[in-house]
């Protein structure tokens, strides 16, 4: 089983992850989520999670301390976790990127990062690996966390419950259609492309292929 460890401020936001496809894939044992919250593992009575940045500037920046506290806790005595912290300066997460690391860990940290981002301190202690999702900034790690979750847990045999499900294996199209054959709306009548009722599968795949360019 592929277990996920994913350290948030705020755990409530991924009720996601107990939906649908990967909720059926934890219920099914092909993976597990834990999250941890990372203001569980502050020592003072304020339960700090922040501080201001070295050297000046806008926002508040994750402490490495707490971090550090909660991935020693998950860790234990094993190894082989694979620690991800997602940055806007991280490698680009892609289909071939989720694919190795279901074939490389057994155990994934995923680090929501917040406000500036992470102290790096903790990617150099961990040995952790950057990640970004895309070329974009977020208000965090936590849609990261749950867009890498899903990338490789559909990957798992069963998850999807066919291995052709996964569309980079298969001839697919952005277009897809399904019954009704026609409708009227807007006094327009809105038809299903004729070659896709034709079944033949040669004149399809090439029409799914010639809109994949």
């Amino acid at each position: 089983m592929l277990r996920f460890h994913i350290l948030t401020l705020f755990p409530e936001s991924f009720s996601y992850l107990s939906q649908s496809i990967i909720g059926r894939a934890q219920k099914r044992k092909k993976i597990s989520v834990s999250l941890y919250a990372i203001r569980d593992f502050t020592t003072d009575k304020h339960r700090t999670t922040d501080d201001k940045p070295y050297g000046g500037g806008p926002g508040m920046v994750l402490k490495a301390e707490p971090i550090l506290r909660a991935v020693k806790k998950i860790k234990g005595k094993k190894k082989g976790f694979k620690v991800i912290v997602f940055a806007t300066d991280g490698k680009q997460f892609t289909n071939g990127y989720a694919q190795k690391l279901l074939h490389r860990s057994r155990d994934i940290i995923l680090i929501a990062g917040h406000y500036e981002g992470v102290d790096e301190r903790v990617v150099k202690a961990l040995k952790a690996e950057k990640i970004s999702i895309g070329s974009y900034v977020l208000s965090g790690g936590e849609l990261p966390a749950m867009v890498v979750v899903d990338a490789i847990a559909r990957r798992i045999p069963g998850v999807l419950g066919k291995t052709e499900s996964l569309e980079e294996l298969r001839v697919s199209s952005p277009e897809v259609y399904t019954r009704p054959e026609s409708f009227m709306f807007g006094k327009k009548t809105y038809s299903v492309p004729k070659v896709l009722l034709s079944g033949h599968h040669k004149k399809i795949d090439a029409w799914r292929a010639q809109k994949r360019r």
